[in-house]
């Protein structure tokens, strides 16, 4: 669907606020809906909706996520409403849990898929909590754009495109998610329109009958019977049993301003804030993009290495771990270790949004790849999270019974009530989320850039010994890097693979967004009268 003229809107007076997002038709669901007089958290609900239509293969109502939500003047929360194991696992003999090869072009990389890799779904569950406590709109009102996108199609965009040529082993998987993702001839091709008619349909019932439709009603026993009969580890009784989770936002202290972010037991926003604190103690370089800046960076990245590795944060994150991981004494060490010795793509989408009366929201959400096997008659197809080798450092099929997987969404906000300023931010990116936040985070706040600037600045990655740099860089920094890291992955351009931050902003009366370039993100911006 061509982008419709709802992306730059005729405000109304009272109507004030920003947005950012990863596609032009989840941006003006949000806008529309802020205009119609939504809150922030009208328009996430909004955006998360839409993106649902607009961005499939990064979102998904099979899939799950997070929202951090401050509305004005109340205390700040953590909507947790991403994936949980089942309660019961289906022998690995009778398992349909299959290996297949991506292509990136440049690389090849290993998914699993299957009804054994799905894991029970919160995206509908959430949308519907977090909207209900604190939403100003009808769920009627705020599902329209979606519907609207759903019904009448979507103009496939680059990112899009480039994400259904990757995943054509999943989308080509099974006839129901052929007919869906890959209809006639060309598919998923750039600038075709993308309709969605059995969706529309599903989420006009989904706004009737409300979230027990799919907990406890005819999806959850539409799953059931697959997953029994076809190699699924999931049960009606996963479904009724699911539950959001309300929990207190981790909050740390940072040069003055008040960082939130995801508590545990994700691991995503407990790594960011270590990150920053190992920042602070680090005097920022004198150019943003110079070579002294990126070693502190770097540094930086490699104390998150080892503080994971060696605190154990891929799993089992609990408070008194994070409490450790954050104290003065673990920051210093870890900060002095790797300053003084050389030391996959993943689905996810995300959206910020803050309007005119302090109300802020940062989401993200993940469906992995896929499973590959949709919901009959819906138009959606479950994740694939028990599949995902970031999510499973047990190993494939030794998760615990009926638990809440853990994640590198981090999804963020940043306050700083004596200057009056409010940034919401996150990433998709798998592991490459905690150095894309942590990297605009200090563009922001410690050079000063602007928000788009921030956004915009090349990044590095640093995964066990081998540093990866983003093209952008000098020479000069490439070098400087390449004496400490040898041998690092020097990228030709920018590419998705470092993440794609999406952020909102406010400061003072003032209101700006930035989507990044990575992810074919837009924002934005309500400025009212």
């Amino acid at each position: 669907m061509p982008t419709p003229d709802s992306a730059e809107p005729t405000s109304s007076p009272a109507a004030r606020g920003a947005v950012a997002c990863g596609h032009p038709v989840t941006r003006d669901a949000m806008m529309q809906v802020l205009n119609a007089g939504g809150n922030a958290f009208d328009a996430a609900a909004a955006g998360l909706w839409a993106a649902c239509v607009a961005e499939p293969l990064l979102s998904s109502l099979g899939g799950g996520g997070f929202l951090l939500a401050r509305p004005a003047d109340e205390e700040a929360r953590l909507y947790d409403f991403f994936a949980q194991t089942p309660r019961r696992r289906t022998p690995s003999d009778a398992l349909d849990f299959r290996e297949i090869m991506v292509d990136f072009g440049t690389a090849r990389q290993p998914f699993h898929i299957g009804l054994g890799a799905a894991a029970t779904p919160g995206t509908v569950a959430g949308l519907f909590g977090f909207h209900s406590d604190l939403g100003r709109l009808s769920m009627d009102e705020v599902a329209s754009p979606a519907l609207a996108a759903a019904r009448d199609g979507v103009e496939v965009t680059s990112m899009q495109a480039y994400l259904a040529r990757v995943l054509t082993p999943i989308l080509d998987d099974t006839p129901e998610a052929r007919a869906t993702f890959v209809p006639g001839d060309t598919g998923m091709s750039e600038q075709t329109v993308h309709t969605q008619p059995e969706l529309a349909e599903f989420i006009e019932a989904l706004i009737r009958h409300g979230p027990d439709l799919f907990y406890r009603g005819e999806m959850a026993d539409a799953v059931d019977e697959a997953c029994r009969h076809g190699g699924g580890h999931l049960r009606r009784k996963d479904f009724e049993a699911y539950r959001v989770l309300r929990r207190r936002p981790l909050k740390v202290e940072y040069e003055g301003r008040r960082i939130l972010t995801n508590p545990p037991p994700a691991s995503g926003g407990l790594l960011v804030a270590f990150g920053l604190r190992v920042l602070a103690a680090m005097a920022p370089g004198p150019d943003p993009y110079g070579p002294g800046e990126a070693r502190r960076l770097a540094l930086a990245l490699a104390a998150i290495r080892d503080v994971r590795a060696g605190e154990d944060l891929e799993e089992d994150v609990d408070l008194e771990k994070a409490a450790r991981v954050l104290s003065p004494e673990t920051v210093e060490r870890y900060r002095a270790q790797v300053a003084s010795h050389p030391p996959s793509y993943r689905g996810t989408t995300h959206l910020s949004v803050i309007d005119g009366d302090g109300n802020a929201a940062s989401l993200s959400v993940s469906n992995g790849e896929g499973c590959g096997w949709m919901i009959p008659n819906t138009g959606v197809m479950l994740n694939n999270v028990l599949g995902e080798s970031d999510l499973q450092p047990r190993g494939f099929g030794r998760w615990p019974l009926d638990t809440r997987l853990t994640s590198m969404m981090a999804p963020t906000l940043v306050e700083n009530r004596e200057q009056n300023h409010l940034l919401a931010l996150g990433s998709g990116g798998s592991k490459r989320i905690r150095s894309a936040i942590l990297q605009v985070l200090a563009g922001v706040l410690d050079l000063g850039l602007t928000l788009e600037a921030a956004v915009a600045r090349p990044r590095l990655h640093l995964e066990g010994s081998r540093l990866e740099i983003e093209g952008g860089f000098s020479e000069e920094v490439i070098g400087a890097l390449g004496r400490r890291w040898p041998d690092p992955g020097v990228w030709a351009e920018q590419n998705l693979f470092f993440g794609g931050v999406h952020a909102a902003e406010r400061r003072g009366r003032e209101f700006g967004g930035a989507g990044d370039p990575r992810r074919g993100g837009v924002a934005g911006v309500i400025a009212g009268h």
